[in-house]
Parts: structure tokens; C-alpha cells; sequence
């Protein structure tokens, strides 16, 4: 059996899209650093190194989230002497919000149900 010289399976080129993404705020948030990084910008803004501290990445892993979040406009950079301080931008949010909206309706009729049930179980 061949099989492929190792150095060919683990090596690959960067960048790992050859054609330009869009920025997209549900992929942004798909993944739970990110979300964990959005939670702590509620509080207030945050260097870069709180951040990296915070999730406990290396400090590449953590700026490529923070890249992946600032692309997609949630958060703002801004350059502080020798710091980047990242801020929430919650306007990116609102695409999220006005998808989940349309399924409000469901939650709210399922929720309905519940207290229904929850009432015609109440011992009298």
C-alpha cells in the first residue's frame, strides 16, 4: 500500500479560503469562545490580553476570535498605547435577533401549553 509522504498530509497553506468570505454573524457566533468573549464585552470593554486570559487560548487562537468578531461587526478595536481594547458593538446583533423573532411564536405557544398543564395539575 502507498501511502502519501506525512509531511503531505499535516502541511497545508494559508490562508484556508482562496476566495474572500463574507463576514457572517451567525458563524461569529457559532463558536463558544466567541460567544464567551461577547459576554464579557457586556461588562465593558477589554485589552486583548484580559480576553486571551479569560479563555485560556494562545494568544494566536485568541486573535484570530477576535478577528472573526470584528469582522463580522461585533466588536470595535481600538488601539490604546501599547493595548488593543475591544468594545461590544450589539448593532451586529440585531440580524440574530430578527431571525429568532420569527420563532418567537412557537416558544410562546409551547410556554402556554406548560402553564395549561401546570395548572390542571394543581392539586384543588
Amino acid at each position: 500500500m502507498n501511502r502519501p509522504h506525512t509531511q503531505e498530509l499535516i502541511c497545508r497553506k494559508y490562508p484556508t479560503y482562496t476566495v474572500p468570505v463574507l463576514p457572517d454573524v451567525f458563524a461569529a457566533v457559532s463558536n463558544p469562545a466567541r460567544r464567551t468573549i461577547l459576554d464579557e464585552l457586556r461588562q465593558g470593554p477589554r485589552t486583548a490580553g484580559e480576553l486571551t486570559g479569560l479563555l485560556d487560548l494562545s494568544r494566536p487562537a485568541a486573535s484570530e476570535h477576535l478577528a472573526v468578531l470584528r469582522e463580522a461587526g461585533l466588536v470595535r478595536e481600538e488601539r490604546q498605547g501599547r493595548n488593543r481594547v475591544y468594545r461590544l458593538q450589539p448593532a451586529g446583533l440585531a440580524e440574530i435577533g430578527g431571525w429568532v423573532k420569527h420563532f418567537e411564536h412557537y416558544w410562546n405557544q409551547r410556554l402556554d401549553a406548560l402553564a395549561q398543564l401546570l395548572d390542571e395539575e394543581k392539586p384543588i
